[in-house]
């Protein structure tokens, strides 16, 4: 019915890219983040932030973590700084809090939106009684089910805010899937994962988890397959119409 194997009972979804198109607005508030960053550095030797740079470094990481992580690429080492620096402050949480400050300009502009097919599988998905669960990096993740009109399918969420306050590993470790499969009282190998980036498919593979659902909203099926997607979907719709 829901396009997955019959001993799965829990879909946990990523959220930016997975059921809201929030992935491009976090793009866009990176790449003016970054692309800042990099030219007050060194103007002459600027080298801007690109797509390839969004999912390889940072997409599906916790905010802090794609900082460091797009940073030691370009051979650059911040300190870390303090969570209340100032957005213009050149450590690790200044840059964090920049980015932070952009994405949320971004979507109070623009608004938030589902993708329609994934609005069309969440619904699937529980009326087929499945225990639905969202696993996102994003320390605004509330703010955004809501204004997506999602909250009503969610039985459990570990988010950004979850991850620091419970000190978990980001992914591509799996331990904010592992936690969200606990609180709604699942084994992982009965759990589905659905990820459109590299590093969650990673966690979701690491994790155990039955069933690993690729979403290729990036053009890079090949690449998520590689990291361990059973199946690789353009749209969550797709997998309504896949054989029980």
């Amino acid at each position: 019915m829901i396009g997955l194997p019959d001993t799965i009972t829990a879909c946990l979804f990523d959220l930016d890219g997975v059921l809201t198109s929030t992935a491009e607005l976090h793009m866009r508030a990176w790449k003016d983040t970054f692309d800042t960053f990099l030219r007050e550095r060194d103007d002459e030797t600027y080298d801007p932030f690109t797509e390839r740079d969004y999912a390889n470094y940072v997409d599906g990481r916790p905010r802090l973590d794609g900082v460091r992580t797009f940073l030691a690429s370009r051979g650059i080492e911040l300190p870390e700084g303090r969570p209340d620096d100032s957005v213009d402050a050149a450590t690790v949480h200044g840059i964090g809090n920049r980015k932070n400050q952009r994405v949320l300009a971004v979507m109070r502009d623009d608004g938030v939106a589902p993708f329609p097919g994934s609005v069309r599988y969440l619904e699937a998905a529980n009326d087929a009684g499945v225990a639905i669960g969202v696993v996102t990096s994003s320390a605004n993740a509330a703010a955004v089910l809501d204004a997506a009109k999602l909250s009503r399918f969610v039985r459990a969420r570990v988010d950004g805010v979850t991850i620091k306050e419970q000190e978990l590993r980001g992914k591509p470790a799996p331990d904010s899937f592992l936690a969200c499969a606990e609180l709604l009282g699942v084994e992982p190998a009965h759990a589905a994962v659905f990820e459109d980036a590299r590093a969650g498919v990673r966690a979701g593979k690491v994790g155990g988890f039955g069933y690993v659902v690729g979403v290729n909203r990036a053009d890079q099926a090949k690449a998520l397959r590689a990291d361990g997607a059973d199946i690789v979907v353009d749209d969550l719709a797709e997998l309504l119409e896949v054989p029980a």
